[in-house]
Parts: structure tokens; C-alpha cells; sequence
């Protein structure tokens, strides 16, 4: 049975261009720099971190497992060399990806990272940082001093 031309009229037509899953000149939740939890099947895990890109296709993301959190943080804290996992996790494996944000009084994973190592989240996440072997325990430093001036 086809479609006739009145189906759908609610519908809004838009004309998005190749590789681009929202219209142009729109800004959604889940666009690349955005912090997130996505939660993974087959295995089940949950890997926190920033997007480098959402596409059909898949995932692509810098962060670490849910469970290595803690660990990360603590590395980052003490000037210890690290580099964020770049993953790409494909579309069947995805259950759920959801933004960090604070939930009532718990804070965000992101306001946990800022808060044990005084250096923002996106910064820790960004592929310069990736690039840089050993990372700059300056930087780090100075980052905690900065977060201890401000506390």
C-alpha cells in the first residue's frame, strides 16, 4: 500500500545534508563535546565520556569504563601520565546515552573529576591531551593550585 501525498502532514521537511543527522543550524543535546554516560550491551558497561561524534553508524568517544572512573581521577590528580581511551562503539551495542548532569544534590560525574584534580573534564578528554606522552604534571599542578585559590 503506498503513501499517499497527505500522509504525515506534521511532519517537518528537511533537507540535512550527508553526515549530518540534525538539521542545519539546530544544536541538540548530544553533539560533539558533550560530556555522557553511555550504557553498552553485549557486554554490559558503561563508559563515561566526551563525544567526538554521533553518527549513525555509531559512537565515537574519549573518556574511560565507568568503573575505571575513580582510578582515572586519582591518576590525573597526582600528575601521572594518562591517556583517555578513544573508542567508537557502534549503534546495535548502544542501550543508552545519557548527558552528565547533576541529579538533585548528587553532582555530575564531571563536577567529581573537577572537584579531586582541579582540571576540567573536556580538558582532561581532548585528543591534545591524548597526543601528549608523559602528560605536563605542571599543568596539573598549577590546575590545583588555581581550584585551591578559588575553594
Amino acid at each position: 500500500m503506498g503513501a499517499s501525498p497527505g500522509d504525515n502532514l506534521k511532519m517537518e521537511k528537511h533537507s540535512a545534508s550527508a553526515g549530518s543527522a540534525a538539521p542545519a543550524g539546530t544544536r541538540g543535546p548530544f553533539v560533539t563535546g558533550s560530556l555522557v554516560i553511555a550504557t553498552l550491551c553485549n557486554p554490559r558497561e558503561k563508559f563515561w565520556g566526551m563525544i567526538l561524534a554521533l553518527a549513525p553508524e555509531g559512537l565515537s568517544l574519549s573518556g574511560a569504563e565507568l568503573a575505571s572512573f575513580e582510578d582515572l581521577a586519582v591518576m590525573v590528580r597526582d600528575g601521572e601520565p594518562f591517556t583517555p581511551a578513544v573508542v567508537f562503539f557502534p549503534m546495535h551495542r548502544i542501550e543508552r546515552v545519557e548527558r552528565d548532569l547533576p541529579d538533585g544534590s548528587l553532582p555530575s560525574l564531571s563536577q567529581r573529576f573537577f572537584a579531586k584534580t582541579g582540571l576540567e573534564p573536556a580538558a582532561a578528554l581532548t585528543l591534545s591531551n591524548r597526543d601528549r606522552e608523559p602528560v605536563d604534571t605542571d599543568c596539573h599542578d598549577s590546575g590545583r593550585h588555581a581550584a585551591k585559590e578559588r575553594a
